[in-house]
């Protein structure tokens, strides 16, 4: 598949150079040129267009085939990648080409912008067509690794579990090597016990394991040492879960301190400068959706007031940033009589919700007038989403750092949605994904969990939204 890839870029880095050529005469974004050069006249440049990025891109690990990886993140990547390239081919024609080739023709800035263009919208859609393929091969089963287990507690259970409804991912489990028998652990659903630690090197050899997960709870050093020793065969690739800092939100990073090497579990990124960054978006991004949409809003008003007797908001308290309260603004979606046997989630089904009101929390635009709440400061447009004081005051004492999430402030889509975790899941889990937010914030974070929202709405991929 690798070479495939290669065949891909090529391909696609060449058509983009033909297509950029002909564009410029036909579709002028600039002044239309008199006369161009025959396009043979460019071979030079498209073998250097095309050579120079795919350097870059093997430099960039973009042939290091992840098995899981965001389209947004790798689109991204690939386009900065494509712009250093084009970048890099401009000067290399006038530095280089034109004084080694005598017929060697100028490489004008309006070809350098539609080649740039056609490169970065024909690659990444190169590499979504061998992401299909790849997932097809996998969904059938023609290209599948070997993996093994090691390890039978709950975290080996859980990554079991996770690969095991993720058959996209290309895994064959051939099973589980628990590392203390006497526990007598209950093993996964089709997932077999087929030896012991000591047997490692002739399981890996038998069973042509292609790589192993080592998933114990606490391991201690030499437990582990020798775990991966025993792994050590061949091209196995060996991955080792880090309960030791599971606990910890945020991604593991290197300083050092005078040639002495820290490693940073806890970094809180979304501070200082980045304040401001972060509530000019806010700012810039309420301002416009209120704008855009506000014949839309209109419309739904008046809808939501002749389908069922009411109001056409619907606020509610909820907790925000340092756990002060604020009130949310939402449009109807239920009857006025919904709570009158108390709070509770929104199920399947839920008889609550009025006819416009299921359509529109399954689109999520019963949401849209929060951004009211984002312009006047109270909310942000990506965060933590914000819980009522009668259910914050539960989940503080059943899970641990729950509070933590309250540092920022709170958001009309957030990590935990986007991943598919809102309404009846679990509060753990949506604790844990609303932490790593708050610990590992960036601009691009942002912008990324925004594009998935709007994605999974339009493509109505938003799972658990009713």
């Amino acid at each position: 598949m690798g070479g495939l890839l290669l065949l891909i870029d090529a391909a696609m880095l060449t058509a983009a150079f033909v297509l950029a050529y002909y564009a410029r005469e036909t579709v002028p974004i600039f002044d239309i040129p008199f006369s161009q050069p025959p396009l043979m006249m460019y071979i030079p440049t498209i073998v250097l267009h095309v050579g120079t990025i795919m350097v870059i891109f093997y430099l960039s690990r973009f042939y290091h085939m992840r098995r899981a990886i965001s389209r947004i993140d790798h689109a991204r990547n690939l386009l900065g990648s494509v712009t250093i390239g084009a970048l890099i081919v401009n000067s290399l024609q006038d530095l280089f080409l034109r004084s080694v080739l005598y017929d060697a023709v100028d490489y004008p800035r309006s070809l350098f912008f539609y080649v740039w263009i056609f490169s970065a919208i024909l690659v990444i859609a190169g590499r979504e067509f061998h992401r299909a393929i790849r997932r097809i091969l996998r969904l059938t089963r023609v290209e599948r690794d070997n993996l093994l287990i090691v390890g039978a507690g709950d975290i080996a259970r859980e990554i079991t579990k996770r690969i095991m409804s993720s058959p996209e991912l290309g895994y064959n489990v051939i099973g589980a090597i628990p590392v203390n028998p006497k526990s007598k652990p209950q093993p996964y659903p089709g997932v077999p016990y087929i030896g012991s630690p000591k047997e490692l090197p002739a399981i890996i050899d038998t069973y042509k394991v292609d790589q192993v997960i080592i998933a114990i709870p606490e391991p201690q050093r030499d437990e582990l040492v020798d775990l991966i020793t025993l792994c050590q065969r061949g091209r196995v690739d060996i991955k080792v879960y880090p309960d030791m800092f599971a606990y910890m939100a945020g991604d593991l990073s290197v300083d050092d301190l005078g040639g002495t090497p820290l490693i940073t579990v806890r970094d809180i990124a979304l501070r200082g400068w980045k304040l401001s960054l972060k509530r000019g978006l806010d700012i810039i991004g309420a301002s416009f959706g209120l704008i855009v949409l506000s014949p839309i809003m209109l419309l739904t008003a008046i809808v939501i007031k002749l389908s069922s007797p009411g109001s056409v908001f619907f606020t509610q308290e909820r907790m925000g940033l340092d756990g002060r309260p604020f009130h949310m603004i939402k449009f109807r979606s239920m009857r006025s009589d919904a709570e009158k046997n108390g709070p509770g989630w929104t199920t399947p089904g839920d008889p609550r919700v009025t006819r416009i009101g299921a359509f529109m929390r399954k689109t999520n635009w019963d949401e849209i007038p929060q951004l009211i709440n984002v312009f006047i400061g109270e909310m942000s447009l990506v965060g933590p989403r914000p819980e009522r004081p009668v259910y914050v005051q539960q989940f503080r004492e059943m899970i641990p750092r729950y509070m933590e999430r309250h540092r920022e402030k709170a958001g009309m889509t957030g990590w935990a949605q986007v991943n598919g975790l809102r309404g009846d899941t679990s509060i753990a889990d949506r604790t844990s994904y609303d932490l790593w937010y708050v610990e590992n914030w960036s601009l691009w974070l942002d912008i990324k969990i925004i594009i998935r929202t709007v994605l999974q709405t339009v493509l109505r991929r938003d799972m658990n939204a009713y």
